[in-house]
C-alpha cells in the first residue's frame, strides 16, 4: 500500500494543493474579522486560615464563572452601555434575539489561563481599531461592574491593555488552507488506494 501511494506521490500533493485553494477561496467569501486579546488578573482578597493554593483555585473558579457570564445578556447589556470608548454596535442591532446572542457569543470570548489566575479575552470586530475599542469596552466593562457577579471579594485588575491581531483572525486563512491540503491529500489517497489501475495512473 505504501509504495502505491508513494508511487502516485504527485496525484496526492496535487489534489491537495487544488483542495487547499479552494479552502481559501471559500475563506473569502465569508467576512474578515479582526481579534484584540486582553488580559485580566483576578484576586482573591486574603482570608485567614487559607493557603494560598486554595485562594488560586478559587480565583479560577471565579474565572469560569465570569466566562459564561460575559455570554449573558445583562452583560452585553452593561457593555453596550459603556461610554469610555466608541465602537461599532450595528452589529448586534436590527437582528432577532436568537441572532443577536449566537453573534455576540462567537464575537466575545473568554478563556482561564489556569495555574495564573488570570483571564483572557478575545473581541473580535471587523477592523484594526474597532476590535481594539470593543475589547476596551469589554475589559472596562468587566473590571468595574464585575463585582457584581461575583461579590465584593475578589478585586478584578488588567494587566494587559487590548492587542490587535495584525491580520485577520477569522475567517483564519492558514488553518484553512492546511486543513483543505490535508483532506485533498486523504481524498486522493482513498482514491488511488481504492482504484490504482484507474486513469490515474500515470501520474
Amino acid at each position: 500500500m505504501i509504495h502505491i501511494l508513494f508511487k502516485h506521490l504527485r496525484l496526492l500533493l496535487l489534489w491537495g494543493v487544488i483542495l487547499a485553494i479552494i479552502s481559501v477561496g471559500a475563506s473569502l467569501l465569508f467576512p474578515m474579522y479582526y481579534s484584540a486579546e486582553s488580559q485580566v488578573l483576578l484576586i482573591s482578597r486574603s482570608i485567614a486560615g487559607v493557603d494560598p493554593y486554595t485562594q488560586a483555585k478559587a480565583a479560577e473558579r471565579i474565572g469560569e464563572n465570569l466566562v459564561q457570564v460575559m455570554n449573558t445578556v445583562d452583560f452585553y447589556n452593561k457593555v453596550m452601555e459603556s461610554n469610555t470608548v466608541d465602537f461599532d454596535r450595528a452589529r448586534w442591532q436590527n437582528t432577532s434575539e436568537r441572532n443577536r446572542r449566537k453573534q455576540w457569543q462567537k464575537d466575545v470570548v473568554g478563556e482561564v489561563v489556569y495555574g495564573t489566575s488570570l483571564l483572557k479575552l478575545t473581541a473580535y470586530a471587523r477592523t484594526q481599531s474597532d476590535a481594539q475599542n470593543f475589547s476596551q469596552a469589554i475589559t472596562d466593562t468587566l473590571v468595574s461592574r464585575g463585582w457584581e457577579y461575583v461579590g465584593g471579594d475578589v478585586t478584578i485588575k488588567i494587566v494587559s491593555t487590548p492587542l490587535v491581531s495584525r491580520l485577520p483572525a477569522r475567517p483564519n486563512y492558514v488553518i484553512n488552507a492546511i486543513a483543505g491540503f490535508a483532506l485533498g491529500v486523504l481524498l486522493s489517497a482513498w482514491y488511488v488506494s481504492r482504484h490504482k489501475k484507474g486513469v490515474f495512473g500515470r501520474f
